[in-house]
């Protein structure tokens, strides 16, 4: 199994405050590091290793994402969130109940999560999860559409909530510009690259 951490433990790329390409309204949004794909034109190469990069609890990510008043949900995006499912489903678990709404991109179609060769704890992911886009992707089905929730043509966005289907409204090929108290600074969008300090940041 890609991911062996306990699961009150998850191995992450990035994190990031106040998002607007990543779901609707402002949002936290994880990154995950770790992903099998390794999809041509993949937006994060450097999550693509399972080895440990920021290692940290549950509680802290919990306790990040409610510390931002603004926030309105949280959006798990790596790498690959459902290698990591039985973690991100506490952590989506917890802040729903503190009233955020949750979401995540998934390189597997809803299809594979819910079969017999899910990664361990995906259904308990999704029965968390408010909305899901799912699906790998598909460099030739890139959409390049600044009013597009997806990034390429065989992915969907799959809404669990319906009080959130009239709030589809990201847009994936548009950037967003992050930049800290110490100078470094992300990036997060379509054509964005995961990665910090002078590094950026993808979907």
């Amino acid at each position: 199994m890609p991911n062996d951490l306990p699961a009150n433990q998850l191995n992450l790329m990035g994190y990031v405050n106040r998002s607007e390409v990543n779901g609707p309204g402002k949002r936290a949004v994880v990154w995950v590091q770790g992903c099998l794909r390794e999809c041509p034109g993949c937006f994060n190469p450097a999550s693509w290793p399972f080895e440990p990069n920021q290692v940290v609890s549950v509680d802290e990510v919990v306790e990040q994402i409610l510390a931002d008043p603004e926030n309105e949900g949280v959006t798990f995006s790596g790498g690959e969130p459902f290698w990591q499912a039985p973690a991100l489903a506490t952590v989506a678990y917890r802040v729903k109940a503190a009233g955020l709404n949750t979401m995540s991109f998934s390189g597997f179609t809803l299809g594979e999560l819910q079969g017999p060769d899910a990664p361990p704890g995906a259904q308990q992911l999704l029965d968390q999860l408010d909305i899901l886009v799912d699906g790998p992707f598909v460099e030739s089905l890139a959409t390049h559409d600044p009013t597009s929730p997806v990034s390429s043509r065989n992915q969907r966005v799959r809404v669990f909530n319906p009080a959130l289907r009239d709030r589809i409204h990201w847009a994936s090929d548009q950037i967003e510009v992050h930049i800290f108290k110490d100078g470094s600074r992300l990036v997060t969008g379509y054509h964005g690259q995961l990665g910090l300090g002078d590094g950026d940041v993808g979907n």
